[in-house]
C-alpha cells in the first residue's frame, strides 16, 4: 500500500504537536485540509489512526504509520546524501527510546553531533526501552535487555555505574547500626518509577537478602541527586552526576566498593541501520566517554 505524503504529515504533526490547530499551522494548511486528510488516509487503511481529544493521541495503528513517515523522511536524507544530491533544508524527525538516566549523564553528546535531525525522545525505564522497538514506535533505541529486539542491530556500549547514596546526616540518622536487612527496611529510599528496580536490585546483591524499603516516588534523574543531598532519603545514583558531590562531603556511599553497573546497548532497527550510521558512530563515542567497559 502506498502513502499520501501530505496525509502521512498531517498524521505525524497531529500526533507530535496534540491537536489538528497546531498540525495545520506547522504545515501552512487550513485546519479543513488537515481533518481531510486524516479522514482520508483512516478511510484507506480501514480504522482508526487518531483519538480525537486534548491532547489528540494516536491509536497503536496510527503511531506505527506515522513512525513510518518519519523513517521515510530518514531514507530519502541519507539517498540524498549518498547520491551528492540537494539536501532539503527542513530537518528530519527520529524517535529514540531512552532511560533518563543515559540522557542526563552522557546521550545529548550524541545528539549535538547530529545535524539536520530533531530528535522525539521517549523516556523509559532501560529494561522496557526495547518494547517501544518491539512495537515499532520507535526506530531507535538505549536498553539493557538481554535479548536483542527481531529485526534490529545490536550495539553493546558499556556500562553505566550507580553508586548507593544519600548526604553524612541521613546515613547518620538511618544507618547508625550499620547498612543492614533491618535499617534498610524502614529507612526511606528514592525510586523514579513503578518499574524501576535499581535499589531492590543493589540491595540483594549487596546484602544478599531482597527488602522492600519505603520509597519517595521522585520521576527525575536530577531531583534524585537533589533530594539524596538533602537527606530525603538514599537512592542509585549514576557516578557521573555524584562523583563531585562524594568528593566534597555532600553525599556518601551507603557502602563504598559496592557499585552497580548496568550493562547499556544500542538497538537500532535493521531497515534504518544505514540512515542512522552517523547517530550510531556519535552514541559509541559519546558512550566510551561516560560508560564503563569491563575487561
Amino acid at each position: 500500500m502506498q502513502f499520501d505524503p501530505k496525509q502521512l504529515r498531517a498524521l505525524a504533526a497531529i500526533l507530535r504537536l496534540g491537536s489538528f490547530e497546531a498540525a495545520a499551522a506547522e504545515l501552512a494548511v487550513t485546519q479543513s485540509a488537515i481533518s481531510q486528510r486524516i479522514r482520508a488516509l483512516e478511510e484507506r487503511v480501514g480504522m482508526a489512526l487518531v483519538e480525537r481529544g486534548t491532547p489528540c493521541i494516536g491509536t497503536e495503528a496510527g503511531l506505527r504509520i506515522a513512525k513510518h513517515a518519519e523513517d521515510v523522511g530518514l531514507l530519502e536524507a541519507q539517498l540524498s546524501r549518498d547520491l551528492s544530491l540537494e539536501v532539503a533544508r527542513k530537518p528530519t524527525r527520529l524517535r529514540v527510546a531512552i532511560n533518563a538516566d543515559s540522557l542526563a549523564t552522557w546521550f545529548i553528546d550524541a545528539m549535538a553531533q547530529i545535524e539536520g535531525v530533531l530528535f522525539d525522545l521517549v523516556i523509559d525505564d532501560e529494561g522496557h526501552s526495547a518494547d517501544w522497538l518491539r512495537r515499532g514506535a520507535v526506530s531507535a533505541a538505549i536498553g539493557s535487555g538481554p535479548r536483542p529486539v527481531p529485526g534490529c542491530d545490536v550495539t553493546p556500549l558499556g556500562n553505566l555505574r550507580y553508586l548507593a547514596t544519600a548526604s553524612p546526616i541521613y546515613c547518620k540518622r538511618w544507618f547508625a547500626d550499620g547498612v543492614t536487612s533491618q535499617t534498610l527496611s524502614t529507612a526511606p529510599c528514592m525510586t523514579f518509577n513503578r518499574k524501576d528496580e535499581l535499589q531492590r536490585t543493589w540491595i540483594e546483591q549487596a546484602i544478599g537478602q531482597r527488602v522492600a524499603p519505603p520509597s519517595h516516588f521522585l520521576p527525575s534523574t536530577h531531583a534524585f541527586v537533589d533530594a539524596a543531598r538533602a537527606g530525603l532519603g538514599w537512592g542509585m545514583n549514576p557516578e557521573p552526576l555524584v562523583r563531585a558531590h562524594i568528593d566534597d562531603g555532600q553525599l556518601v556511599e551507603l557502602l563504598p566498593d559496592q557499585p552497580l553497573d548496568v550493562a547499556l546497548s544500542w538497538q537500532v532497527s535493521r531497515v534504518m541501520a544505514l540512515a542512522l550510521s552517523p547517530l550510531t558512530r556519535a552514541v559509541k563515542q559519546a558512550a566510551a566517554g561516560r560508560l564503563i567497559r569491563h575487561l
